[in-house]
């Protein structure tokens, strides 16, 4: 059997919820993914950093993700908004986006996956289930998935 890939990535994730950030954060470290976890509140912050403007100008300390994990209810910019507006730019388009949100609503499946999303998964209920989650996110975007080089 062939020797898998596995080389940290950097994961940003774009939530609004501070308590599902610590308890992704969390279930990472306790699921031994190897990666660098950043967080942004909303979608104008998620689309600042990308685009590096304002206090996400210093590429060091905050670099280019591997992988989007997007909540899409949140102020100011929705995620649906701010995937639109990644998905249409030809220097972010490349970076999976995974869905991660509360939503259990067809419509908002069928938009994501519209506007280009790699995934749609539902929050688990309870730790033990974002653990395992984020286990196998781990395994399958760092171990499987061929992932651009940064541009």
């Amino acid at each position: 059997m062939p020797e898998l890939n596995k080389r940290p990535i950097t994961i940003l994730m774009a939530d609004d919820d501070e308590d599902d950030r610590l308890l992704t954060r969390e279930a990472l470290e306790e699921s031994r993914v190897l990666n660098e976890l950043h967080c942004v509140e909303d979608g104008v912050e998620l689309v600042s950093y990308l685009k590096r403007e304002g206090k996400y100008a210093d590429e060091e300390a905050y670099p280019r993700p591997s992988l989007i994990l997007l909540d899409l209810n949140m102020p100011r910019k929705d995620g649906r908004e701010a995937l639109q507006e990644i998905k249409a730019d030809p220097s972010l388009r490349t970076i999976p986006v995974v869905i991660l949100t509360t939503s259990k609503q067809e419509e908002d499946m069928v938009k994501g996956y519209d506007l280009g999303a790699a995934s749609f998964i539902t929050k688990p209920v309870n730790f033990e289930g974002l653990v395992n989650l984020m286990r196998t996110l781990g395994k399958y975007w760092i171990e499987f998935v061929e992932l651009p080089s940064h541009r």
